[in-house]
């Protein structure tokens, strides 16, 4: 992983604007209509050709695929695995998951969420298994040569953590969920050593880590949450053995939504369990109005020296574009904690983490401002931290 050795290097968290005709290929797929499978590879692959070309040219540095051949960060694993498939059991209660403490709180905001693209959680109805790597090959062949033609100074693709995929792929058939997610990190090993082997920096997405238990835990304690938290990371790092800490990094989250977030699990709650993680980066949210203030917290804590941190400085959720000295000023903030050198500029979230049938919460043109605006931001903070 580059460090950021001379200037604040600059990434995001994975997902990016979908152009349109991709868009309805990979939601007629996941509705199960057929669709020309030829036709959806060419498109994806002059998609991803593009938006690794645009990140370079909005200055991004450490950049993705954009997740563009996903319906979503962690949905995609069906297509993979053996074991998954519809089942109206799993419908039913993935909707019950979904429901935050925040949304409860404000149910006059909550029958305002839109779902995302009208396609049912599927569930885990026998073994778990990796059925092949076409697909996934697929996905490194086009970054790869995506990378070549744009030059960015490194990319990374992303692959779901064990944990959430609890919560997306509903068990039906595991005796428990530890052992539902002992065989989900059984499967996604393959996943991660791909990832690496093919030269790229791999980001483990694990809301459950932060957002789970403001839904799918909802009905827990904070300390019932964190074993249950501390469970997930055995598991991934058992997912990840043999693989080099500087070649991963991890992504929590609290839910990519514009909402309240009043019953948010602080990030001084579970931070101490997120370093016991094998991955030598931290991904968090640090720009949305229930997190900003968190660099506080990490400042009274001690970070292990050999953690780099990636805080989110540009919110993913609303249409305002953040001005490059805030952007910088963010950024300052936690180089003055652990160093300049062991930081690198992020995002919250994705900007494009389910595909959606109507338009995404953030016009396609403000994401690239946004982005611009990151690197113009850390080409501030860089001139101030060397000067």
């Amino acid at each position: 992983m580059k460090t950021s050795t001379d200037h604040i290097l600059t990434t995001h968290t994975g997902s990016l604007p979908r152009p349109k005709p991709l868009i309805d290929m990979v939601l007629a797929r996941e509705k199960g209509a057929a669709i020309d499978a030829s036709a959806f590879e060419a498109e994806t692959e002059k998609a991803i050709d593009a938006i690794v070309a645009q990140q370079v040219a909005a200055g991004v540095d450490v950049v993705s695929d954009g997740e563009l051949s996903k319906p979503s960060y962690t949905m995609y694993i069906r297509h993979r695995v053996t074991g998954i498939g519809p089942d109206p059991r799993a419908a039913e209660k993935g909707r019950d998951i979904m429901v935050g403490r925040d949304l409860l709180a404000h149910p006059d905001f909550a029958a305002r969420q839109a779902q995302f693209g009208g396609v049912p959680f599927p569930g885990c109805i026998g073994p778990l298994s990796y059925r092949g790597r076409s697909a996934l090959d697929r996905d490194l062949a086009n970054l790869a040569r995506a990378v070549a033609k744009a030059r960015p100074t490194e990319a990374f693709m992303t692959a779901p953590s064990p944990g959430i995929l609890t919560r997306f792929i509903i068990n039906l058939h595991y005796p428990s969920e530890d052992a539902y997610v002992e065989a989900l990190a059984n499967v996604l090993k393959t996943e991660y050593q791909a990832i690496v082997k093919a030269g790229f920096v791999l980001q483990i997405d694990a809301p459950d880590l932060g957002s789970a238990r403001n839904n799918q835990y909802r009905h827990l304690t904070d300390d019932e949450f964190r074993k249950i938290a501390a469970r997930n990371i055995e598991a991934l790092n058992a997912a990840t053995e043999g693989l080099q800490a500087e070649r991963m990094r991890l992504h929590i989250c609290w839910g990519n939504y514009e909402g309240p977030h009043t019953h948010d699990l602080p990030l001084n709650k579970i931070i101490d369990l997120a370093f016991k993680a094998r991955p030598q980066a931290i991904s968090i949210e640090a720009a949305n109005p229930r997190h900003d203030h968190e660099w506080e917290d990490l400042k009274e804590i001690s970070i292990p020296d050999d953690k780099i941190l990636i805080p989110g400085v540009i919110d993913s959720t609303t249409n305002f574009v953040e001005h490059p000295r805030l952007v910088a000023q963010r950024i300052r903030r936690y180089a003055d904690i652990v160093g300049r050198e062991r930081v690198i500029a992020g995002v919250d979230c994705g900007f494009g983490t389910f595909v959606r049938a109507g338009e995404p919460a953030i016009a396609d043109s403000v994401v690239w401002s946004k982005l611009k605006a990151l690197s113009e931001g850390a080409e501030i903070a860089s001139k101030r931290l060397w000067g």
